[in-house]
């Protein structure tokens, strides 16, 4: 089935997987009416041997096929297509909070400009179609009382057409419940109202709701139709599967596609593959996919080739990605933004800031035009560089191409000054700029801000910075509360470091490794040993086990502490838990007992630092080695004496020292032995 025919088979049902093609947390991408968004999760790396031989080999070893670029690239659409099938993508939630939330606010007043049906919010209006008067109806439904009991008037009065429309409205204002009893109603009707158009709106509204479970319920009890078994069905299952992160079912309903003998088309191929990346299956599973695809004659399409480009990236195998994305023009597929955003973005990440700007200038060479997701790739790389002035320059190279910055682009520049010590105030003034354009600061925002303060030592506007974001409705993440520990922790106030671990564990935000050591270094510096170790016991609970940096601030404080006693009890403790001391942790030993001049203990750790290879870096190396020589020569010349003065003494060599005579004694006469006799009669 080719992809044209495909589109316009089921009225383009298509668009409704496009959002699966781009970065949902690292990069905000537009959608245009025939590309979305996508959520991707970064996954580890695996490392495996794709060359570019077998890559290129399987492109040549296809016929080339003589296709026109605007038709492969675009989908072609009927006439008068409702732009209500654009669904967004949102990460779904449980589906019992999901069904409270999607129901419990009875809805609001929509006008649905793609469907043509104006829903008026006044009860005195009255509805002119069918379709107006369904909506209404289930927007002023009576308690305990189901949209179904209550459409007896309308029926034989509604048509397949009007009962897709119907679903959709219904899920735009959030009533997800009225839409599976509206479901049932269509079921019961006779002839029955169920259209293959019906589960492709179906299907996506559950998965954005967060109701996996009801919508495998209702795949599982699909009618026995031949109707029913089409391919655009099973995509609007799988897409809304992948929307609430169900990953192993929509693997289910694929393989229960295969064995109906239903055929895959290009937007089976292009979600199949965001599936198993998101279910952590490797780049070659997916190309072994792809080509599994391709001998079944799947066409190749924007969506399948960017969806394999961006399964590459997440590996870091940018190479094979170009290779692919060659390919994929040479077939007459020209690249679009989220196709270079992707390709960016993967360079960006792995440091190689150049090869980004090259694509970036390819990307405008071609005639496409960039993103706002495009500039920030490039802001985000630049950010980590703490190059500001880069990041003004692109903010205004935006401006010029017509785009607007976003939060995000600002974020980035909030960043850029803030990694530095000494800018907090260049960056507190690009937070401003940001709020004087118009755009709403997000909890990144406020994050980078906080930090900002932080490096600074400004810890009262740090949290001032924080008291702001709560009143502005924001909730803080745990990036948020990890910086404004930091902010006090640098401040050395524990008490405000004790009342901000307490609010967050109060709102259940948990903690991580960096958040575990902030607090503990900020209590051990202090002097406040009984509560450092109350941190290590806290964070063991929910498995966050002290590592060797924790061992390592928690000797740190012992030794500007003075209780160099306590460094060997932690030393077996590490054995204990089988972590090693490095090169940190022998250097803040030898260190303490310098301090308390005790130079033979530090001599034995320096001794124990040499024999187990942990020896820091040159230039500290020769610093503590510069202290120990002399410690040593001193040490040297006494003991050379000592034992000098003992060999001498055994072999006679020294000659016995005259004594002074004492002034009082020297008239005394000296008498024998025999004058000191006493006589017989004495």
């Amino acid at each position: 089935m080719s992809l044209e025919a495909s589109a316009s088979a089921a009225g383009s049902s298509s668009s409704i997987f496009l959002p699966f093609l781009e970065e949902e947390e690292e990069l905000e991408y537009e959608v245009s009416s025939a590309q979305g968004q996508e959520g991707a999760d970064d996954e580890d790396e695996v490392e495996f041997e794709v060359e570019a031989d077998p890559i290129v080999e399987f492109f040549k070893s296809r016929a080339s096929v003589t296709r026109d670029a605007a038709v492969e690239s675009k989908l072609r659409l009927k006439k008068n297509r409702r732009t209500a099938w654009h669904l967004e993508v949102e990460k779904g939630s449980k589906s019992q909070e999901a069904e409270e939330n999607w129901d419990g606010g009875g809805g609001k007043a929509a006008r649905s400009e793609e469907t043509g049906a104006a829903v008026e919010s006044d009860p005195s209006s009255e509805a002119e179609t069918v379709v107006e008067k369904i909506v209404w109806t289930a927007r002023c439904l009576p308690e305990d009382t189901t949209l179904g009991e209550v459409l007896g008037p309308f029926e034989g009065q509604v048509s397949e057409k009007e009962c897709w429309e119907v679903l959709n409205l219904l899920g735009r204002e959030g009533l997800c419940i009225s839409c599976l009893y509206f479901y049932e109603w269509m079921g019961l009707q006779e002839p029955s109202l169920v259209s293959p158009r019906a589960f492709t709106v179906l299907f996506p509204l559950l998965g954005r709701a967060g109701m996996g479970d009801k919508l495998m319920i209702l795949f599982r009890n699909l009618p026995n139709s031949k109707r029913l078994r089409d391919v655009h069905v099973y995509n609007a299952a799988i897409s809304g599967l992948l929307c609430c992160g169900r990953c192993e079912d929509a693997l289910q309903v694929f393989e229960e596609m295969e064995r109906n003998n239903v055929h895959p088309d290009n937007v089976t191929c292009s979600v199949m593959i965001t599936v198993m990346r998101k279910n952590g299956s490797t780049a070659k599973e997916a190309w072994d996919f792809f080509k599994k695809m391709t001998r079944k004659g799947v066409d190749w399409g924007l969506e399948v080739m960017g969806a394999l480009i961006k399964a590459f990236c997440d590996e870091g195998l940018v190479k094979q990605a170009l290779i692919i994305q060659m390919e994929m023009e040479k077939k007459g597929i020209p690249s679009n933004a989220i196709v270079f955003n992707t390709l960016m973005n993967a360079y960006s990440k792995s440091g190689h800031i150049e090869e980004a700007e090259g694509l970036f200038a390819e990307m405008k060479a071609k005639g496409v035009k960039p993103t706002p997701a495009t500039f920030n790739t490039l802001m985000d790389a630049y950010s980590r560089r703490m190059q500001p002035d880069i990041i003004e320059n692109l903010l205004l190279e935006m401006k010029e191409a017509g785009v607007e910055p976003n939060a995000r682009s600002y974020t980035c520049l909030i960043s850029a000054y803030g990694r530095q010590r000494k800018m907090s105030d260049l960056a507190a003034d690009a937070f401003l700029r940001m709020k004087k354009t118009g755009i709403r600061p997000t909890s990144h925002s406020y994050t980078a801000l906080i930090h900002a303060y932080s490096v600074s030592g400004w810890h009262e506007k740090a949290y001032a910075a924080f008291e702001n974001m709560l009143r502005e409705g924001l909730k803080p993440s745990i990036e948020t509360y990890t910086a404004l520990l930091d902010a006090f922790r640098r401040a050395g106030d524990t008490d405000m470091l004790m009342e901000i671990w307490k609010l967050m564990l109060f709102n259940k935000v948990r903690g991580t490794r960096v958040t575990f050591n902030i607090i503990l270094d900020g209590f051990a510096k202090q002097g406040h040993y009984k509560e450092a170790r109350d941190v290590i016991c806290e964070f063991g609970k929910i498995g966050l086990s002290p590592t060797l940096m924790t061992f390592n601030m928690l000797m740190n404080a012992y030794a500007r502490g003075g209780n160099h006693e306590k460094l060997p009890q932690i030393l077996k403790e590490m054995a204990v838990l089988n972590i090693k001391p490095d090169s940190i942790t022998y250097s803040t030993i030898i260190y303490a007992y310098i301090r308390v001049r005790d130079f033979k203990r530090a001599f034995l750790y320096h001794k124990q630092m040499v024999k187990s290879g942990q020896v820091p870096d040159q230039r500290s190396y020769e610093k503590l080695r510069a202290i120990l020589d002399v410690k040593a020569a001193t040490k040297n010349r006494k003991d050379r004496s000592a034992i000098l003065g003992i060999i001498n003494s055994k072999m006679g060599l020294i000659k016995s020292r005259k004594r002074s005579k004492d002034e009082f004694w020297k008239n005394r006469k000296r008498r024998t032995p025999a004058q000191t006799t006493p006589s017989n009669d004495e």
